[in-house]
């Protein structure tokens, strides 16, 4: 078995996500989910030089330094996560492995060379997420074995990205747009959900980047404490049902954003009729975890018992009936 192969032995060590512990076996803890891809987050521990306003790893933030969004992240011997994880990955408990890389003054150098640690365990499908500069950063990480880079966006609009990320917004579009060019189906980008931006501007996005060959994930902003925006409220669930649908739709070719209607920055119509439109959803597949492959991120936006933004397993017939009649109650037809 190729999680069995030895390795170079390394000092260093790796923050794993709560819920990546317990699949790996690393932790004991209860899990309502659990997850179908290793999340891992580097860079913790030399801060990042970003100061995103949603964000617990930001400059100015002041919250835990283990946690990430909702996600606490333990830390852990990089040998020994990434034996478990092949192992995991070869016994179908895991379908890949993602990198959270969290921007340093040498990350680049740094997520390279556990990638290349990594696959001399074994092999597995390995994808990075990170605030990259250039389109020669993502050769770099393709070159040493990343299948997927995704590289964030985060907010719909360049008011909403000069207001909670700072810098251009719309260099971080052209640089996915020459990515998406270079290295077809190979680029991600994430977008959140409730920073502001309408939702006009979400789907209007969405649609271009669906169109070069983008794929998008959703998020739902969640505010965390000590960021800049702790006192902020997360998105109406209506609304990114809404979006959520949109982004399936369009994924699928099912219908273009000129087919829409927008009253205000609102959407009040998908194109299609709501007997089409509901019959098309009624998998409940529009509502549950969206972005790379097997990617399911259990809780990274939602409290156990509360509002689920993102479903991380196929819906019950009762989940689906709800999200369906959150969807319908922000239609005009």
């Amino acid at each position: 078995m190729s999680g069995a192969k030895n390795a170079v032995s390394s000092e260093r060590r790796v923050r794993v996500s709560a819920g990546t512990a317990v699949v790996l076996g690393l932790s004991s803890a209860r899990v309502d989910a659990r997850p179908t891809t290793a999340y891992l987050m580097t860079g913790v521990e030399d801060g990042c030089l970003y100061d995103c306003a949603f964000c617990a790893r930001a400059r100015s933030a002041k919250g835990r330094s283990d946690a990430l969004s909702r996600v606490t992240w333990p830390e852990w011997p990089e040998d020994e996560v990434f034996a478990r994880l092949v192992r995991a990955h070869d016994d179908e408990v895991l379908k890949r492995a993602c990198f959270q890389v969290v921007r340093t003054k040498d990350y680049i150098d740094d997520i390279c060379r556990r990638v290349r640690l990594l696959a001399s365990y074994g092999e597995l499908s390995v994808c990075v997420s990170a605030n990259l500069r250039s389109s020669a950063e993502v050769a770099r990480l393709l070159e040493v074995g990343v299948d997927r880079v995704s590289i964030p966006i985060d907010a719909a609009s360049p008011a909403v990205y000069a207001r909670v990320k700072g810098g251009s917004w719309h260099g971080t579009l052209e640089l996915l747009r020459e990515c998406a060019r270079k290295f077809p189906g190979r680029i991600t980008t994430h977008i959140i959900i409730g920073l502001g931006e309408s939702e006009e501007d979400a789907v209007s996005l969405i649609g271009s980047l669906t169109d070069e060959g983008i794929m998008t994930a959703l998020f739902a902003f969640t505010p965390v404490r000590g960021t800049r925006l702790e006192g902020a409220k997360p998105p109406d669930i209506t609304s990114y049902r809404k979006i959520q649908a949109a982004r399936y739709l369009l994924d699928r070719g099912l219908v273009r954003v000129s087919q829409m209607t927008f009253v205000d920055g609102v959407l009040t119509d998908f194109g299609l009729d709501r007997a089409t439109l509901l019959e098309v959803l009624a998998d409940g597949e529009a509502f549950r975890t969206s972005g790379c492959p097997d990617c399911n991120r259990p809780y990274y936006n939602e409290r156990p018992g509360g509002v689920i933004y993102n479903y991380p397993e196929p819906l019950t017939e009762a989940q689906r009936e709800e999200a369906l009649a959150q969807l319908a109650g922000g239609l005009s037809r």
